[in-house]
Parts: C-alpha cells; sequence; structure tokens
C-alpha cells in the first residue's frame, strides 16, 4: 500500500532526508568495494542523484571540487544525443574536460533511472580515477602542452548498454589504463554505487509515488534557491575586485595572472573573470566547470557555510560565472588542464574570497595553502611483479580567519578528502615513510595564525619508481589577509643514495622547475622530501592573544625563535614570557 506524503514543510524534509540518504548508501558502497585508495582512503568522489532534466536533487558530496560539473555532465549528455539515448539498463562514463568535466582523471558515470517506462531521474557518480594512461604513470604529466598528454578522453560513451557489457568499450578503456586491475575494480565500484541509486530511487517512487517524488524534488530546488537568494541578499550590493599571480604552468617559468570582479546585485551574485591571463601551454589551465565549481565554494562559505540549505541544482542558480574563452579559466581545445582542477581551483576560491573579504570580512579566511602536492608514482612493484600507480595528495594549511586559527594538515578546501594511512600506503607501495607530521612555523603569523602544512620523507624500497610531481605556491607563497603574514611555501627536494644532503628536484635533475616535473627515476635508497603550503595569517600578529603564542611553541607549532621575530616574545624555559 502506498504512504501518502504531503509536500508540505514536513513532508519535503521527509523527501529530502531520503533521497540524500540514498546518496549517502551509494558513497558507502564506492567506499567498500572500490580498489584504489584514491576512493577508499581518500574519498576523492561525490555519488549524486539528478533529475531527468540533469538537475542535481541530492549529494553525498565528498568532494567539493566536482558542484559544477556533477549537473552540467549529464545535461552536456541530455543535449548531445537527447533523452532518447539512455535505455533502461544503460551506464554511460564521461571524462571529457571539453564536455563539462573537471579534468582527464575525473570519471563521471551516469545510469537512467525508468519507472513505468518513463526516464526519471538519473544515479550519478564522478570520482578521481587514479591512472588513465597518458605520458606520466598517475595521468599527472606536469609539464602536458595538450589534452593528449594527460590521459585517454571519453566522450559520453555506454559501458553498459540495455544491461549487458559493451565490451568493446571495455577494452579499449583498460588497454589504455596502466594498472586495469584497479580500473575494473574502482569502475565497479562506481556501478554499483549506480545500481544501489536505482534500486532506492524506485523503492522511494513505489512507496510515495513517481509523481509525488518528482514534483517535490522540483519543489526542494526551488526551496534551495530561495534560500541562498535570501542569504546573498543579506551581503551588500557592490562590485569587489581581487588579482592574484599565479607562479608558473608547468611548462615555462613566468608567472600569469588571475583576475576575478565579484558583483553582489539584490539576491543574485556574479564572479567576472574576465581580465585573467590566456590560457597556458601547460597544464594549469581550469575548464569552465572549474571556475563554476570554485565561485560557488566561495559563495557557499560566506552564505551558508553550516549546509543548512539542503545542496542541489536551486544553490546554482543564484551564482552566475563569466570565464572568457581561451582563457586560464576556461581552457580551449586542445589546451591540457589536469593540474588547473587540483591547484588552479583552490587558489580561484582563495581570489574570490579576497574579493569578498572588502564586503564581510568577518565570513573569509585568509590564502589556503592552495595546492594539492600532487605526487605520482608508478612501477614495478619488487614483492608481486605487478605494475603499480599511485596519485597521491597530503594536508596543507588553512587560511586564518576573523574568529579561529587555520586548519591544519587539511587536503584543500576544494577537494576536502582524507590522507592515506601510512600503514596502507606502505603495503600497497615500495616506499618506506621515515618521518611524518606538521611543520612548525610553516602557517603565516597573525592575530589568528594560519594552518600548518604537513611534511613527509620516504625512501624507494623498490629497484627504481618513476614519479611525477605538480606542487605550487613554492615561489609565490599563501597570502596573509589584513595584516596577517604570508605562509611558508612548498618545498620538493631530493637525497640520492650515498649523498648527505637533500637538494632541489631541478638542481640534481636540471629541470625547468624545483616542483613540477614529470617522469624522473629514483633508485633504491634515495629520498624523498616534501613540504606542502601553509594558510596565510589573519590579522597583525602583534594582536594574537599571547598565552596563545606561548600554546603553539609548548604544541610544537612554532618555535621560540619565530615567537621572538612574528610576535615579539621571548619564551623563557619555565613558559613564562618576556615582551621584545
Amino acid at each position: 500500500m502506498r504512504d501518502e506524503l504531503e509536500l508540505d514543510a514536513v513532508g519535503l524534509h521527509v523527501l529530502h532526508n531520503g533521497l540524500a540518504n540514498i546518496a549517502a548508501e551509494m558513497a558507502l558502497v564506492m567506499m567498500k568495494t572500490s580498489y584504489s585508495t584514491i576512493f577508499n582512503e581518500g574519498l576523492d568522489f561525490s555519488t549524486v542523484l539528478l533529475d531527468a532534466r540533469g538537475n542535481l536533487i541530492a549529494e553525498k558530496n565528498y568532494t567539493p571540487s566536482m558542484m559544477g560539473a556533477i549537473p552540467n555532465t549529464v545535461r552536456w549528455t541530455l543535449e548531445e544525443f537527447g533523452e532518447e539515448f539512455f535505455s533502461p539498463g544503460d551506464v554511460v562514463v564521461h571524462n571529457d574536460p571539453y564536455r563539462g568535466q573537471c579534468h582527464i582523471p575525473e570519471h563521471m558515470m551516469m545510469k537512467p533511472v525508468f519507472s513505468g517506462g518513463k526516464l526519471v531521474a538519473f544515479a550519478g557518480a564522478i570520482g578521481h580515477v587514479a591512472e588513465v594512461g597518458g605520458k606520466a604513470p598517475g595521468s599527472f604529466a606536469s609539464d602536458a602542452t595538450d589534452v593528449f598528454q594527460e590521459g585517454l578522453r571519453l566522450p559520453p560513451v555506454k559501458l553498459i548498454e540495455g544491461g549487458e557489457y559493451n565490451e568493446q568499450i571495455w577494452r579499449i578503456v583498460l588497454a589504455n589504463h596502466r594498472t586495469p586491475n584497479n580500473t575494473w575494480g574502482d569502475f565497479h565500484a562506481m556501478i554499483g554505487a549506480l545500481n544501489v541509486g536505482e534500486r532506492r530511487v524506485l523503492r522511494l517512487m513505489e512507496r510515495y509515488g513517481a509523481d509525488t517524488v518528482t514534483k517535490g524534488a522540483d519543489l526542494l530546488i526551488d526551496f534551495s534557491e530561495r534560500r541562498l537568494r535570501a542569504e546573498i541578499a543579506d551581503l551588500p550590493d557592490g562590485s569587489y575586485d581581487a588579482e592574484m599571480q599565479v607562479e608558473d604552468d608547468g611548462v615555462g617559468t613566468d608567472p600569469f595572472t588571475v583576475k576575478v570582479s565579484v558583483v553582489i546585485r539584490g539576491d543574485e551574485v556574479i564572479a567576472d573573470f574576465t581580465g585573467s591571463s590566456p590560457q597556458v601551454r601547460g597544464p594549469m589551465n581550469c575548464t569552465f566547470v572549474v571556475a563554476l565549481s570554485a565561485t560557488y565554494n566561495a559563495i557557499f562559505c560566506v552564505t551558508d557555510p553550516d549546509a543548512q540549505i539542503p545542496r542541489n541544482s536551486g544553490c546554482y542558480r543564484p551564482v552566475r560565472i563569466i570565464a572568457p574563452p581561451g582563457s586560464v579559466v576556461n581552457v580551449v581545445y586542445p589546451g591540457p588542464s589536469v593540474g588547473g582542477n587540483t591547484d588552479l581551483q583552490p587558489k580561484l576560491i582563495d581570489l574570490t574570497l579576497a574579493a569578498l573579504s572588502k564586503a564581510v570580512p568577518e565570513r573569509v579566511a585568509a590564502s589556503s595553502g592552495g595546492s594539492s602536492s600532487n605526487l605520482l608514482f608508478g612501477g614495478t612493484h619488487p614483492e608481486t611483479g605487478r605494475y603499480y600507480s599511485n596519485y597521491h595528495f597530503d594536508g596543507m594549511g588553512a587560511g586564518g580567519t576573523m574568529s579561529s586559527d587555520g586548519n591544519d594538515a587539511e587536503v584543500t578546501r576544494h577537494s576536502n578528502c582524507r590522507n592515506t594511512p601510512i600503514e596502507v600506503f606502505e603495503h600497497r607501495y615500495p616506499l618506506l615513510t621515515l618521518e611524518y607530521g606538521m611543520a612548525a612555523n610553516s602557517g603565516g603569523a597573525g592575530a589568528h595564525r594560519g594552518g600548518l602544512a604537513t611534511h613527509r620523507t620516504m625512501r624507494v624500497t623498490a629497484p627504481e619508481i618513476t614519479f611525477s610531481a605538480l606542487f605550487d605556491r613554492s615561489s609565490i607563497p599563501p597570502m596573509g589577509l589584513f595584516g596577517g603574514e604570508p605562509a611558508t611555501g612548498s618545498e620538493l627536494l631530493v637525497k640520492r643514495k650515498g649523498e648527505t644532503e637533500f637538494r632541489p628536484f631541478d638542481e640534481v635533475f636540471g629541470l625547468a622547475s624545483p616542483t613540477k616535473f614529470t617522469n624522473v627515476v629514483l633508485h633504491d635508497g634515495d629520498e624523498i622530501r616534501y613540504r606542502t603550503p601553509g594558510g596565510g595569517g589573519f590579522g597583525p600578529p602583534a594582536d594574537r592573544d599571547r598565552n596563545a603564542v606561548v600554546d603553539d611553541v609548548a604544541d610544537g607549532y612554532v618555535t621560540v625563535e619565530e615567537a621572538a621575530r612574528a610576535y615579539g616574545l621571548e619564551i623563557t624555559a619555565e613558559s613564562g614570557i618576556d615582551e621584545q
């Protein structure tokens, strides 16, 4: 017997919880059944439900960097092929950055949900597949000059058609990925999540009726739009500008510029990136949806930081962007973009928040570390004889705010991922972790200091491993806000076996960049050491609570020398304070 659900405030709350729980269960399936650490440990994916038009209706958003891509990938497919392209039992995969995706590693899978022969919804799963081919193990070539060097690009194609495997597509994909076993497992984890989403949506429709669920989803979208517009309307109208330099594109050594003008007009926001540099030769460009995700992220930070508004397409309607095609914020074919999603997107969030600091200083943070500190490696495992590849990232510092210090060891504000435990890391890969911790003095000094970066040293325990890296903010550090000091930037060093000192990679291998390189081979006994960027400080260091400085020194977050330099405090052996 069908339950009646009145679509009033209580009924919509019940429906929202039901849809959100479906998305959360889908995410649990992906986490528990995937093969790669980037999914089952890092949680670099999101699971979603969308309506038949591609509008987001519910999500388990582990990774906010994907916000812009999630609805656009489905809409692009609908616009390109039409609704008739989809049949019951289909699973479509799509990672094309020129058709609404973030970058080549991000794969969106979508499964149409049919009720009574009618398309009523989509179940979706989007995630960073750890190895998709291209010129470098881990599919992250920091010196790529076109999309073809970044990996296998798939337009919307059916992995499963009418419930049957499309074996020819599978053969193409698995032949082009360096770790096909992991791809097979991760793709099936995504498919399993879609199957769960489909079953649960149909069960929800059986319980309440398909018309009630679809109408309720529309009302939830309208509700979220009204709520976010009301929050935006509370912001002061005006045009607020900011500009930032990014140190290089991975190929050359010249910096490039990103600019934004954030216009708040009544209950809507327009972020205009006109004036940003033309797209660069290397992979630090971002796609349109990446710039869109960054803008959404910044706007949500100042309007709804506790995520009280249901996250669906209604939240996106009051926010628009202008991102000129052919610029670094809207790459055009065949420009590369793998680093734009991981390392330009967090800077665009910082840039947009810097602009908004002129309107609502109490709601923003100083610059975050702003780099995912991407470390890629691959080779043949000496114990198994099998090829492996991994995409590794680590925590950085978040910027201080008017009310608190920045978070320590946070894996970028746009990714929200987890680190991989050392025990899992060493079990999977021939690298021995010698040290891992938070880097003292790495957060910018301020009334509220920036969060601390992380540092790690690893030793190669295989005959050879091929490394690539894309670290940013090594020469242009994260900036403070309102008198706060900049943070310490990133650093990436190597020590060859038999040597006593760590040295920059460019010095040892003759590279153009010390922190961006592709396919550098290290051997058994070589060691690699890195430090991620810290977060910028907020407010003048002289305004920091003196006891907080003492606590920082006691905790090892700030050294005695740094306390004296930045805060004018001499910390005695008895933890007393002498003002300089």
